[in-house]
């Protein structure tokens, strides 16, 4: 009973402890400080600290940073791995298999599958940037605010929150996007940031009325400090870690997300080259030639499991009841 109640303590300590401010490591009863080569007592690190030092440790996230490196990589740059235009087509090879220079095959319209499914990356890794972005700046601003003034502001948003949170954000995304001439990048993300961001501002709220009840912000507003510095200074970094494990977990989503507009044909559309379009026109053909199904569905796998890999890890790592 002694020794669960000496974890209990010390998670709690954890948890509650600012981002900025050491945290002890624990130690069982009686055992004193480790000290360090000089002497004297080792400097405790504080909680972003021993979040990396986890992390660090962590295969999952070397693999699934790896992974995502590349991919941004490709994104920006898809000439390095991928020759020629993916809007170059041959009808005279239309479904044709993989050949010399064509590890993928041909689609219906005669176009390189290796090359499309590499210049995709940039459209949908580039949505789920752009929209991970937008979501997670508006949430934590509106939501922070929320949290921090309570009163009538925290009534309205949380009413305007339960408003969207009951649009289904594939069925909004299919009236809203319908409606919309040319899809294009900035379209789509406008659309998920517009009904994404009240899941960010719940958890942006919640964090940060956790974080204003502590002793280290009641001791900064006895010594005087103004709003500005309070939030900036003292709430902020130590909000944010519940905040930056939903977004990374999102990230993967919105890709995901992406896919499925496109997939239906009101998210990107041709010319603009995107996993979903790709698998959505290969659909058809799956028992002809699935080639034109596979890599494009293949691509769009990795990259929402490195994510969500991602995601997982850094959870991992910042809450400290799962340590």
């Amino acid at each position: 009973m002694s020794e669960m109640s000496d974890a209990r303590s010390t998670a709690n300590a954890i948890s509650t402890a600012p981002a900025g401010l050491p945290v002890d490591e624990p130690r069982g009863p009686g055992e004193p400080s480790k000290p360090s080569r000089d002497g004297e007592r080792e400097k405790p690190r504080s909680l972003w600290n021993d979040a990396w030092h986890d992390l660090s440790r962590k295969p999952m996230f070397y693999v699934s940073g790896l992974l995502i490196l590349f991919l941004v990589v490709v994104s920006i740059w898809p000439s390095l791995i991928a020759g020629g235009s993916p809007l170059s087509c041959d009808l005279a090879k239309s479904q044709n298999g993989a050949t010399s220079g064509h590890p993928f095959g041909f689609d219906q319209q005669g176009c390189d599958v290796y090359t499309r499914t590499v210049y995709g990356a940039r459209a949908s890794v580039s949505v789920g940037i752009f929209a991970t972005l937008g979501v997670t700046v508006l949430g934590s601003l509106l939501g922070g605010l929320a949290g921090y003034f309570g009163g009538w502001w925290d009534s309205i948003l949380s009413r305007i929150s339960d408003i969207f949170f009951g649009i289904p954000i594939l069925l909004g995304g299919i009236v809203f996007l319908s409606v919309v001439k040319g899809g294009s990048v900035t379209t789509v993300s406008l659309f998920m940031i517009l009904l994404g961001w009240p899941q960010i501002a719940r958890i942006a709220r919640g964090s940060v009325i956790t974080a204003k009840q502590q002793d280290y912000v009641q001791a900064a507003r006895a010594l005087g400090a103004g709003n500005a510095r309070m939030l900036l200074r003292h709430i902020a970094p130590n909000a944010l870690a519940p905040i930056i494990v939903v977004a990374t977990i999102a990230l993967g989503t919105y890709i995901s997300l992406e896919a499925t507009l496109s997939f239906l044909g009101v998210g990107l559309k041709p010319p603009a080259v995107s996993w979903g379009i790709d698998i959505s026109s290969a659909s058809g053909q799956i028992r002809n030639a699935p080639h034109m199904l596979l890599w494009p569905a293949g691509a769009l796998s990795v990259t929402v499991l490195a994510f969500i890999m991602l995601g997982d890890a850094v959870r991992d790592a910042l809450d400290p009841k799962l340590r």
